[in-house]
């Protein structure tokens, strides 16, 4: 397998530019997700490692090699698409050993790549059958065992689950993450599902207007997202926004928000004007003496947890709160913040401010 380095990686197609000098490493190893709504980018920047696309700029490493030029059928990569791509006139057997049959390797290695990749599969039983007789589920083993029996550099996926339904779609990506982490293999994929996102990649690329918004560990961009964006995109619900103009001075820990003080992680910058206030609905608590006083307007039973509305000055917040609690439309509340948990943001660039809490990611991110 192989590190891929991305480095200011740009496609223009005329006057519309759907990347703009993306720069991200894949470890050697990592499962990489590609994140964003449609028309972001994402798979484009897929298309571009693949060689599928050559780029406007920029340069693609992939094992150390400079590869940005090179057709697809130069780089060793494997493409795993949504809708299969499997030949319907084939049995799976024949489906699996084709690409092997055409690049002339011997009947021998054929025959043992081919049990490898049927035991890790476990697709023995369905050999024999038609590709167009399958399931949606075992069609997609059949997809990524062509895939795999090439024992490629890296695999490019490109929503390989999104044709499946919602209960295949879980179990898949379960098999799916399980399958990498046998093969140990360089997989970047592409999603929109940032549920799915979360649930399967070690480091997450988050774009949006064909720009990288944010990089990191699922968890680094959950707790302290870079932009706005990240913070309404990632999260459900997602993160709470209170509006306010007001001043953060450097080294501060807290601020006032229409005069009311509100603690914050220590601020290392300075800003004033147009603020955001942004925090997750599982860190706000329901309080008699909470700063931000409101009316409940729903509440949405969950399961263990609900999500309760509340309407305030500052718009309607949501607060996830455990269901045994009993909440009364029209009952007046206050809410309360963990101080270490909030993230302010600069309302005009949409970009967080440094903080000790988000310190690390603005300046390495």
């Amino acid at each position: 397998m192989a590190e891929i380095v991305i480095k200011n990686l740009k496609k223009q197609f005329g006057d519309f530019t759907a990347v703009h000098s993306s720069t991200f490493t894949v470890e050697d190893g990592e499962f990489f997700m590609l994140l964003g709504p449609s028309g972001c980018g994402k798979t484009t920047t897929l298309r571009m490692i693949a060689g599928l696309e050559l780029p406007t700029e920029g340069e693609i490493y992939i094992g150390g090699e400079e590869v940005s030029q090179q057709p697809a059928s130069a780089r060793d990569i494997a493409f795993v698409f949504q809708m299969f791509a499997l030949y319907p006139h084939m049995n799976v057997k024949r489906n699996l050993t084709y690409p092997l049959v055409s690049q002339g390797m011997p009947r021998r290695e054929i025959k043992a790549k081919l049990a490898e990749v049927v035991e890790i599969l476990g697709i023995e039983d369905i050999l024999k059958k038609p590709v167009s007789g399958l399931s949606g589920g075992d069609r997609q083993r059949v997809a990524l065992g062509r895939a795999i029996v090439r024992n490629p550099k890296a695999f490019m996926m490109d929503e390989p689950l999104g044709a499946l339904d919602a209960e295949f779609r879980e179990r898949m990506a379960e098999e799916l993450r399980a399958l990498h982490d046998r093969m140990n293999a360089t997989t970047v994929y592409v999603t929109h599902d940032q549920l799915e996102a979360m649930q399967m990649g070690d480091k997450i690329v988050v774009m949006n207007h064909g720009v990288v918004e944010q990089f990191g560990t699922p968890q680094t961009i959950y707790d302290k997202p870079a932009t706005l964006f990240v913070a309404n995109f990632i999260g459900s619900p997602a993160m709470n926004f209170l509006p306010f103009n007001g001043t953060v001075e450097s080294g501060s820990s807290e601020i006032l928000m229409n005069g009311v003080s509100v603690a914050v992680p220590q601020h290392l910058e300075s800003a004033q004007g147009d603020l955001v206030f942004g925090v997750r609905p599982e860190h706000v608590s329901i309080a008699d003496d909470g700063v931000v006083k409101g009316e409940v307007i729903a509440t949405e039973y969950l399961g263990t947890t609900q999500i309760v509305s509340v309407k305030t000055e500052y718009g309607i917040t949501r607060s996830r709160q455990d269901s045994a609690t009993q909440f009364t439309i029209g009952d007046n509340i206050g809410l309360q913040f963990a101080s270490s948990t909030v993230t302010l943001f600069d309302k005009g660039s949409g970009r967080a401010l440094r903080s000790a809490l988000n310190q690390e990611v603005l300046s390495h991110g």
